[in-house]
């Protein structure tokens, strides 16, 4: 998954920017790390390109641009813009991404998307904190140089005119990221929805937070550990990470809005509000509010009222078990009858092939958003009649009779789910391990030749030392190699190849039947969930009969 940063710098020295990209820098600091003359180190691999501009003289281009239109001569101008293109580190193995085809995806990125402005482009692979993916750097001056054709992003006409400056509206960044999605697809590469907002949106500040806390912690540790003494805190938990697992404990726990809010107080000290329908919480070290946006959307009113939901019909789902209540109506083929007095055959025809719009009963009376609005309360009723009247057509659809055959049907699908994705788990796992063979078999043949020469070298002491990075090389590729065949001869490359795309084959058909199997379990567990809150709540049939008689529309 190919993922976008944005990073407005008004720093006016756009040598900077050079020396970053071309020579090493410590990640923490952002210092260049130097050589023991105190010269700086260059990166071992990388790729360098400008778009309207030379590269090497990116910087005096830029500031000969600025001075002809007369832009970004004060402190707190922008002078540039940093775009960093983050490929998946297993596009690698999987699709056979190199630096020089990320480098040239980055350079007709970066044309067609900054018309007009000089760019630099420069992919390194060498990834961030080790990770081993490819990452393209895309840095343009803030003031655009040429003029260039209006674009559908485009707001005002100025920017497309020279001498204007780049404008990064949220129509425009949305358009970015949508052209990175649509680069990766073209290519083959792995991607993900980058428009959807996170369910845990991390920021690049949180994120780098979190790196040089824990590194501070572990230097801490170190010393204490030295001492004899246990740390008691091994993991750097961010304010925001705080506010999450504090959230999440909690979420699970309510039932509504208010206990939410006072399980928070008594366990965190985390002090919660909502203003306009927004959810924010207050850190116990803080005095300004965080809004759940800025943590996910799994910490937003929508999600968290369902949870709530959930977490109410489950309780007294329990409850109405564990208590003596009358006879419990089993048979399907009753309900059903009960249910279709209150719709007629339009409405039951309009409800009965609509199975991916099953959604749970909400019970009316723990709905807090419910109790504060009459008029809420009547757009529930209206849903729960269309869900009762689709889930009793669903049941009379695939032939269920009584409870009993609903849930083991429901205990058979989610079996099946299961296996099916231990299946797909375990041949990821197989392709996992043949792109290992693949990039060590690959490095065997490349040092082969060396090994062969050093083998029939009269020094062979000097010999190694003088090829001593491509006979280890040779050497670790080998071992590995041996170790997986177990004794048996070393596959070829070609037949590895056929295994990998044989395996690609069968992975595609297994996670489509994954996919199947689940959405089928999820509508299997919908439907009973539906059955169990209509079976022991009475007065949501009550109200459903009530709102039918009210709307005569829906009957």
């Amino acid at each position: 998954m190919a993922i976008l940063k944005h990073i407005a710098s008004k720093n006016s020295d756009y040598g900077e920017a050079e020396r970053y990209l071309i020579f090493q820098h410590d990640e923490y600091t952002q210092k260049p790390v130097l050589d023991e003359n105190g010269h700086m180190i260059i990166r071992e691999e990388y790729y360098l390109d400008g778009v309207n501009c030379d590269p090497f003289t990116f910087a005096a281009e830029c500031q000969e641009t600025n001075a002809y239109f007369h832009k970004n001569q004060s402190f707190n101008e922008i002078k540039s813009h940093h775009y960093i293109i983050s490929f998946d580190p297993k596009d690698q193995d999987e699709h056979g991404l190199t630096g020089e085809q990320a480098q040239k995806l980055g350079v007709e990125y970066a044309r067609e998307n900054f018309p007009g402005h000089q760019a630099l482009v420069c992919t390194h692979t060498d990834g961030h904190n080790g990770s081993g993916n490819i990452h393209v750097h895309i840095v343009i001056n803030s003031v655009r140089k040429y003029d260039t054709e209006p674009q559908p992003y485009m707001e005002f006409d100025r920017d497309s005119k020279a001498g204007y400056k780049h404008h990064l509206s949220d129509r425009y960044r949305i358009y970015l990221k949508q052209k990175v999605m649509d680069m990766c697809r073209s290519n083959g590469l792995s991607q993900i929805d980058l428009l959807t907002p996170a369910e845990k949106k991390i920021s690049e500040k949180e994120y780098w937070t979190k790196r040089r806390g824990q590194k501070k912690l572990d230097e801490h540790n170190a010393e204490l550990k030295k001492k004899g003494l246990t740390p008691r805190q091994t993991t750097f938990q961010t304010e925001k990470q705080y506010l999450r697992d504090a959230i999440d404990t909690v979420a699970s726990q309510a039932t509504s809005q208010e206990e939410f809010s006072r399980l928070l107080s008594e366990k965190y000290n985390i002090t919660f509000k909502v203003s306009r329908g927004r959810y924010s919480y207050l850190h116990p070290n803080r005095q300004k509010y965080i809004t759940g946006r800025n943590l996910g959307t799994l910490y937003e009113e929508n999600h968290l009222l369902l949870v709530f939901q959930e977490n109410s019909n489950r309780q007294h789902a329990e409850k109405s078990h564990s208590t003596d209540s009358p006879r419990p109506v089993t048979d399907f083929s009753e309900q059903s009858k009960s249910s279709a007095s209150v719709q007629t055959d339009e409405t039951t025809h309009s409800f009965l092939f609509i199975k991916s719009d099953l959604r749970l009963v909400t019970d009316l009376q723990h709905c807090i958003k419910a109790q504060q609005s009459q008029a809420y309360t009547q757009k529930v009723k209206l849903s729960n009649l269309k869900m009762m009247a689709q889930t009793v057509a669903y049941i009379q659809e695939h032939g269920f009779q009584r409870k009993e055959d609903l849930d083991s049907a429901l205990s058979n699908a989610s079996a099946q789910s299961t296996d099916a994705r231990n299946t797909l788990k375990s041949t990821e796992d197989t392709l996992k391990s043949i792109n290992k063979q693949i990039h060590y078999t690959g490095q065997y043949l490349a040092n082969k030749s060396i090994y062969s020469d050093y083998r029939k070298s009269r020094n062979k002491e000097k010999f190694y030392d003088d090829h001593r990075a491509e006979l280890t090389l040779y050497e670790s590729a080998l071992r590995i190699l041996k170790e997986k065949s177990q004794g048996k001869k070393l596959p070829t490359l070609k037949m590895l190849r056929e295994k990998k795309n044989h395996l690609i084959e069968l992975q595609t058909a297994q996670r489509d039947e994954f996919n199947a199997r689940r959405e089928y379990e999820r509508e299997l567990r919908t439907v009973c969930s539906n059955v169990d809150i209509i079976l022991n709540h009475p007065h949501i049939q009550e109200s459903l009969h009530e709102t039918s008689q009210e709307h005569s529309c829906f009957r």
